[in-house]
């Protein structure tokens, strides 16, 4: 399933959502309006948002979670991979690691790793 990608406001939001779910609207208009100086109309536009978007569910002021933190991180992370390096798990990793030394630990537990997720 495609999913809409979060944006970095969406994704902060988000994360006091994984935070504290189940949560009632009103706790998580205050929680924004600490971390964020959100008014209670932006957090309600929020909430909407993301309701739509199918990350949170808004039932009689309870707010919960459809996707889960892992999940939305895996897909922010595949999405990644796939426009910045073509899909190329390898092509990501030397980009990371260019010019840079593994300790011998390192390079053991990519190791072991790969072998784990080698087709």
């Amino acid at each position: 399933m495609t999913r809409e990608k979060l944006f970095d406001g969406e994704y902060r939001f988000m994360q006091i959502i994984w935070d504290h779910a189940p949560i009632n609207s009103g706790e998580l208009v205050n929680l924004c309006a600490e971390a964020f100086d959100w008014k209670k109309s932006t957090t309600y536009t929020m909430i909407k948002k993301m309701c739509e978007k199918g990350y949170i569910i808004s039932n009689n002021a309870k707010i919960d979670v459809l996707v889960s933190k892992e999940l939305a991180r895996k897909e922010a992370s595949a999405d990644f991979v796939e426009k910045t390096f073509d899909g190329s798990f390898a092509d990501l990793f030397v980009a990371f690691y260019d010019g840079k030394k593994l300790t011998e630990k390192e390079a053991l537990e990519l190791k072991k790793l790969i072998d784990t997720y080698k087709e």
